[in-house]
């Protein structure tokens, strides 16, 4: 009878403490985000669920971002790797092929209708620039706060893919954050409804901000095009110079990935004050005023309005 009752009990501390190890063990998804726009979208849909590794940070350059051994390491323990797509990470191939990672990798894109690039700047990107080109399209879409929401279904899709358990929990955050997407939306249209037509030209470093011209109704200038790498020849300069003194740009802007140089003297030679920082392809530091995406819409927006109006 004491040998048996002895025996139930082990076999309930066997079953306990198994039970315990697979609790303490459940370890959340590795989830790899390839810049800082993207890993505040996985942050907001995955939560506590997983465990996010951001490859290119705060201010930092996806353009011409060079991986680290950390980066293949990280990439190579993922369990989904979530990337913009529309080449826009020049590193990636790379960085996925030196990994040798197993994990999914998704084009948050997919579903986005891409846009072509401006045809000022078509030449410069069908030209190899370092060691990537995007062709014609502009990979910048997350610029519109509608494809920001098809962005984060494709990350509440793809976890549930690989986390069948953690659906629920993802597609609840998934609907709330996209409800605060729609209030930034109403707010950047209100905003752009208050800027004078006239008044609605701008310029910045590099096009970055064609899908916001096309969601919102601003037309944006710049010297450079779709990359980082293509550097403005002095001819490229002297023609946008001619152009925003015909359309009468109301602002000029710096951006945070880009030397500040190349906008200052634009702003010396057409008599433009330059209006302060727009955050094109990466978020602010957490100290910043952009250290998440739909500040960086309100920022950017409230930046451009108050150089417009305040001129």
């Amino acid at each position: 009878m004491l040998k048996s009752f002895r025996r139930a009990a082990l076999a309930t501390v066997i079953t306990l403490t198994s039970f315990g190890t697979a609790s303490a063990y459940a370890e959340p998804l590795k989830v790899v985000a390839s810049f800082s726009i993207i890993g505040d979208f996985a942050q907001n849909v995955g939560g506590d669920r997983i465990a996010l590794t951001t490859l290119v940070g705060p201010d930092g350059d996806a353009h011409v971002y060079e991986p680290k051994p950390a980066d293949a390491m990280a990439m190579s323990k993922a369990d989904i790797v979530l990337v913009n797509g529309l080449h826009f990470e020049g590193f990636l191939q790379r960085l996925v092929e030196a990994s040798a990672t197993k994990a999914s990798v998704v084009e948050l894109t997919k579903g986005v209708e891409p846009i072509a690039m401006k045809e000022e700047h078509a030449h410069e990107e069908g030209e190899s620039h370092g060691h990537h080109h995007h062709g014609d399209t502009d990979p910048h879409a997350f610029q519109s706060i509608a494809n920001a929401k098809i962005y984060v279904k494709n990350i509440a899709d793809a976890f549930c893919a690989a986390d069948a358990q953690g659906c629920d929990s993802y597609e609840a955050n998934a609907e709330a954050y996209t409800r605060k997407l729609a209030e930034a939306e109403t707010e950047v249209k209100a905003a752009v409804a208050s800027i004078p037509q006239d008044k609605r030209v701008i310029i910045t470093s590099h096009d970055a901000f064609g899908y916001f011209e096309h969601a919102y109704g601003l037309t944006f200038l710049a010297p450079e095009g779709i990359s980082t790498e293509a550097e403005a020849s002095a001819a490229d300069v002297a023609a946008l110079i001619r152009q925003v003194k015909e359309d009468k740009a109301s602002a000029i802007f710096v951006e945070n990935i880009t030397n500040a140089r190349l906008i200052e003297q634009i702003a010396a030679e057409t008599d433009l004050k330059v209006g302060g920082t727009l955050y094109s392809d990466a978020l602010s530091s957490n100290d910043g005023p952009a250290s998440t995406y739909i500040d960086m819409m309100r920022n950017n927006i409230a930046t451009i309005k108050g150089a417009i109006m305040g001129s």
